[in-house]
């Protein structure tokens, strides 16, 4: 079993689907969640962890907000004195054909999916450089290792993930941080549900393991690269996909 114990991990988009799943995975083996969602979106999941016998705060942020990221990194700073654990997580999707796409569309999944992970990030970093050690996992898609028609810019920003964390990867190794990605394929999500069912049996056709994902399967890839089991491994892309794309 991997062993959180003691650490504090900080998990963007923790209200619902995927990060919802990773904040109870990260609470079960022992870390203190905290929890990022907007508004008292993530107030659910917390109290589901206290339920459990875990640990675990609401945190609200809305992750595009001018200067959101910084401030609640310095609160949590405040409250733990360190943060060992940060998932990038929190996205969102704005599908249209290129030709038919708007600006507001782009701008709006290239900050949120994209945009939000660099300020996260960067707010992280300082005080994980001063611990000399720090786990980054960033949340990609198979979309952004494929690309997908109608999803410029959903792939555009998860494509663009992977580049940065490598990036990062490179430039803090040193201090014993190590940054990765976590690629899902298709998902059993809210987002995926809304799928019309013909696009979605195509989808579920092209996928080796005949099924679509869940989000436990992302959860333990997660926790896997945020223990001390994956203290080797940085710059990373583990693929969490049943084999739909190689």
């Amino acid at each position: 079993m991997l062993n959180l114990d003691g650490r504090i991990a900080f998990v963007t988009g923790a209200s619902r689907g995927i990060g919802r799943a990773i904040a109870q995975r990260l609470s079960s083996q022992g870390a203190h969640v905290v929890a990022a969602a907007r508004a008292e979106n993530a107030r659910s999941v917390v109290d589901e962890i206290a339920a459990a016998g875990g640990r675990a705060e609401a945190l609200s942020l809305d992750v595009i907000e001018p200067g959101a990221a910084e401030t609640a990194v310095a609160a949590t700073l405040e409250k733990h004195g360190r943060i060992d654990v940060l998932v990038n997580n929190a996205g969102i999707t704005r599908d249209q054909l290129m030709l038919r796409m708007k600006r507001d569309d782009w701008d709006a999944v290239i900050a949120t999916n994209l945009t939000a992970a660099f300020t996260l990030t960067q707010a992280v970093l300082k005080p994980m450089i001063r611990q000399r050690a720090g786990r980054i996992i960033c949340i990609s898609s198979v979309v952004g290792q494929s690309g997908n028609a109608g999803q410029a810019n959903y792939a555009a920003s998860k494509a663009g993930i992977i580049g940065f964390a490598k990036s990062v990867a490179l430039e803090v190794a040193s201090r014993g941080i190590t940054v990765n990605v976590v690629a899902p394929g298709m998902i059993e999500t809210d987002m995926t549900r809304a799928i019309a069912e013909r696009a979605r049996e195509e989808w579920e056709s092209r996928i080796p393991l005949k099924r679509l994902g869940t989000p436990d399967d992302i959860a333990s890839a997660v926790c896997f690269l945020a223990s001390d089991e994956a203290s080797y491994i940085t710059g990373q892309v583990l693929a969490v996909n049943g084999g739909m794309y190689t």
